[in-house]
């Protein structure tokens, strides 16, 4: 979001109509547009920050001891609120990772962030964080997860639950190639659901958080559906058949 100005108006109408629904978390990141879309969140959040859970993303290369502290202040700024509720390191770079912690933990007792986290990390990435004194302050870990792509079921989402570290799943729904399976239309159909509806509603019952994107007002009621769609157990082992997890270690999977 907030790329082109042309969907500006449809964008705006389309968080509104989430917060109005109850679906309060916002996720964005200083990446996307060029911070274009933290302005748009901004815009939203006006008059109601206080009804929304706010997630932003650092860049790799600006979480640094001081660079980490001048872009989340840049954020906030877009965002034209005081504080985060939860701020991300968005991918590993080069920066050591004792730095970025360093970092967000100065950020957490100034009050700029409520709590921080991480994003697209794999086992080896939340063992070596939570060997860092104060790692454990970690709060999330926001990682590409869907009924097509299970690969963290093998350990790394047991190993983030151990830790009190909440998961949240970028592209739930596959960046649409999940909607086209055949195997998922049909379980949909005897759900009485949409692929997307029974997708979203599969993380929901894992307590998984959700993040799908939705920029028009008729996806975001579709979105808000799938809080609504019983999952029975004739269901869930059907999805299980056609969606099997993992019967051995993979890399955890990154767009």
């Amino acid at each position: 979001m907030g790329e082109r100005g042309r969907d500006h108006d449809a964008e705006i109408a389309s968080l509104r109509l989430g917060i109005e629904l109850g679906m309060t978390v916002i996720d964005t990141a200083e990446m996307y547009g060029d911070g274009g879309a933290e302005e748009l969140v901004g815009e939203v959040i006006a008059g109601q920050r206080d009804r929304v859970f706010l997630v932003s993303k650092v860049y790799p290369h600006n979480a640094g001891a001081k660079s980490a502290i001048s872009a989340c202040e840049r954020s906030l700024k877009r965002l034209a609120t005081d504080r985060l509720d939860l701020y991300l390191l968005h991918w590993r770079g080069r920066i050591p990772l004792a730095e970025t912690v360093g970092a967000f933990e100065r950020l957490r007792r100034d009050g700029k962030i409520v709590r921080w986290g991480v994003s697209n990390f794999d086992v080896d990435d939340i063992e070596e964080l939570m060997a860092i004194p104060e790692g454990k302050q970690c709060a999330a870990n926001q990682v590409l997860y869907h009924l097509g792509e299970r690969a963290i079921e093998w350990r790394l989402a047991a190993l983030c639950r151990e830790h009190r570290i909440a998961l949240m799943a970028y592209s739930p729904v596959g960046q649409g190639d999940l909607l086209r399976s055949r195997k998922l239309q049909a379980i949909a159909r005897e759900a009485s659901a949409t692929p997307a509806q029974l997708a979203l509603a599969w993380l929901i019952k894992r307590r998984v958080i959700a993040i799908p994107k939705a920029s028009t007002a008729s996806h975001v009621r579709d979105n808000r559906k799938a809080a609504d769609v019983t999952l029975s157990a004739h269901i869930q082992t059907a999805l299980s058949a056609a969606f099997p997890p993992p019967a051995h270690a993979k890399p955890l999977a990154v767009i």
